[in-house]
């Protein structure tokens, strides 16, 4: 058995959460307002979940810059981390959630960072 995360957890991951995450009242409508193609963001959510698991360098865009555009708060972060913990944990056998649920708030921490920055120099 392999130690190493693989690409069909990665997608049965992705596919799982982002199901929950568009069904959600709280980050639900502000995913599904800005993403008119799902299938082509859930493979790119793959693509970036597989570079930062596994190295693969699949992924190429600029998630930060991304996220800076959307109106999102602490609370928002706080529900998508919830959300991802419980797929995680649900989905993964629990050396592989735990390592993906630390990258995630790893993540979401420089993505907050990134917003709080931003909407300071802004205001």
């Amino acid at each position: 058995m392999s130690s190493k995360i693989t690409e069909p957890e990665i997608s049965l991951l992705v596919d799982t959460f982002y199901s929950k995450v568009r069904l959600d009242p709280d980050i639900g409508p502000i995913f599904n307002a800005i993403v008119g193609d799902w299938p082509h963001h859930l493979a790119t959510l793959k693509d970036f979940w597989s570079t930062v698991l596994l190295t693969t360098g699949r992924y190429k865009g600029d998630p930060m810059m991304t996220h800076l555009q959307l109106p999102l708060d602490p609370d928002h972060f706080s529900r998508w981390l919830a959300l991802f913990a419980e797929t995680a944990h649900e989905v993964l056998r629990p050396a592989h959630a735990a390592t993906v649920i630390a990258k995630s708030q790893r993540i979401a921490e420089n993505f907050k960072a990134g917003i709080a920055l931003q909407r300071s120099t802004v205001s």
